[in-house]
């Protein structure tokens, strides 16, 4: 009987490690969430705050979310966009994306690694991102 309970539970375990890993696909690889929570007076609602690091030679790939990203740049980096000149994203600098609008598309360059910290207002029970082409 004792290895049956055994194997049940190696089962039960992967299962759930299983369903982990296909609820993240959708995730930026290096996002750290720190809270979330329902969001108050609206129904089907949510607010995630995430902290997320993109290090050197990262590329971000263009998408959108279900709802509102804002946020702020804790450490700024250079990143470009394809066939333009490398910018600066400066510390500091305050971030915005609207519901369904398309943004990343670049690699960060240089040495340093763009993190952010990182508020999403967003349909609960949907991808944080959606991945564009």
């Amino acid at each position: 009987m004792q290895p049956i309970r055994l194997l049940v539970k190696a089962t039960a375990c992967f299962a759930l490690f299983a369903g982990l890993i296909s609820a993240t696909a959708q995730d930026s690889p290096g996002r750290t969430e720190m809270k979330r929570a329902d969001l108050s007076g609206a129904p089907g609602m949510e607010v995630v705050s995430s902290i997320v690091e993109f290090k050197p030679g990262d590329e971000v790939a263009r998408h959108t979310h279900h709802g509102v990203e804002s946020g702020y740049i804790l450490q700024g980096a250079k990143v470009q966009y394809p066939g333009k000149e490398a910018i600066t994203l400066e510390a500091g600098a305050p971030i915005l994306n609207l519901r369904d609008v398309v943004h990343g598309g670049y690699k960060v360059v240089g040495d340093k690694s763009l993190k952010l910290f990182t508020v999403h207002v967003v349909d609960k029970g949907k991808p944080l991102y959606e991945y564009v082409k």
